[in-house]
């Protein structure tokens, strides 16, 4: 049904079916499927790490940056509906005031609209009210530390996506270090999604990260096939 489409390219369903790895993605790949009767049985972990910051509010008549990420976030929320046991993910938020602004708890995703939109709002709130300044690193860092640190056996793969505005050089931050902290933990995979820019500040980023660690999304429509790429490229292999 058009209900599903996004683009027209690729059904948000293939999303999900890359996430929980469904024989249609194998096929895809041109990977061997798992035996039948060997079902994944420990969930893959994630942290979505979203870009509270003052600058989100104050670009957003520039590039509509907040409300992109606010799009992203709803997709993600809905893409995962029903498919908890098999991805278990948290979401927190970072701003010149802190680096880990709990925004999801695990295992306690929203549980409809009403909910949903509360999010959104305390979202928005948010980069109304904060101070400026920067904790994108601290909040890669805190998010790797955070997954790392979960028990082996009860998670299959770690992943952290950090969403950002990619004012990185208004607070001097280096996009080499930043790339390094992206592989600086082999057990969890860490990407970066630049969804504002003041000119050429996103592909700039992009261009000065290792390959395939950073995408830059200027349109809401690049959103799923971004995420879909992440999930197609690093989680089934």
């Amino acid at each position: 049904s058009q209900r599903h489409r996004t683009t027209g390219d690729w059904d948000e369903r293939k999303l999900i079916e890359g996430i929980i790895g469904e024989k249609s993605i194998y096929k895809y790949r041109a990977d061997v499927p798992p035996e039948p009767g060997s079902p994944q049985t420990k969930a893959k972990r994630l942290r979505l790490v979203v870009d509270l910051s003052a600058s989100m509010y104050r670009f957003n008549g520039v590039d509509n940056r907040l409300e992109r990420q606010c799009e992203c976030v709803l997709m993600f929320l809905e893409s995962l509906a029903g498919f908890e046991h098999k991805f278990t993910y948290d979401i927190v938020g970072h701003s010149g005031d802190e680096h880990s602004i709990e925004l999801v708890r695990k295992n306690q995703p929203p549980k409809n609209n009403k909910e949903r939109l509360k999010l959104l709002k305390l979202m928005y709130t948010h980069t109304m009210f904060c101070n400026s300044g920067d904790n994108t690193f601290a909040a890669l860092k805190s998010a790797i530390d955070a997954l790392q640190a979960e028990p082996d056996d009860t998670v299959d793969e770690r992943f952290v996506i950090v969403i950002s505005d990619a004012n990185f050089d208004r607070y001097g931050l280096s996009p080499q270090v930043f790339g390094k902290m992206l592989q600086s933990n082999e057990n969890v995979q860490c990407f970066a999604m630049f969804i504002g820019s003041l000119g050429q500040q996103a592909t700039h980023l992009q261009q000065n990260l290792p390959s395939g660690k950073g995408f830059v999304c200027l349109e809401t429509t690049q959103i799923p096939k971004v995420l879909k790429t992440i999930f197609t490229s690093d989680v089934l292999h």
